[in-house]
């Protein structure tokens, strides 16, 4: 299954987060992006966070969000050397 645009809202409003503490959390204003606030609210509904405008991570929601922001750094990282080869068959 491939990232869905609400996915990929998702997994931006998780990388805002700041993982270094667990006392900063985050507010979506009403007047924010319709798709950002439409994120943060299916996050809410999915038990990642605790309020539907935001709020602070979960335990589940901090795991999914140090999944996402290591993804964003294992994709964006520029690597001089090729991963080896894996042979699925």
């Amino acid at each position: 299954m491939p990232y869905t645009p609400d996915l990929v809202h998702e997994l931006n409003t998780l990388i805002r987060f700041d993982l270094e503490t667990s006392q900063q959390g985050i507010k979506v204003h009403k007047n924010a992006d319709p798709d950002v606030i439409a994120a943060t609210r299916r996050l809410h509904d999915k038990g990642l966070l605790t309020l539907a405008d935001g709020g602070y991570l979960t335990g589940l929601g901090r795991d999914a969000a140090e999944h996402a922001q290591a993804m964003l750094t294992i994709l964006t990282s520029s690597s001089s050397t090729p991963a080896p080869q894996k042979d699925f068959a």
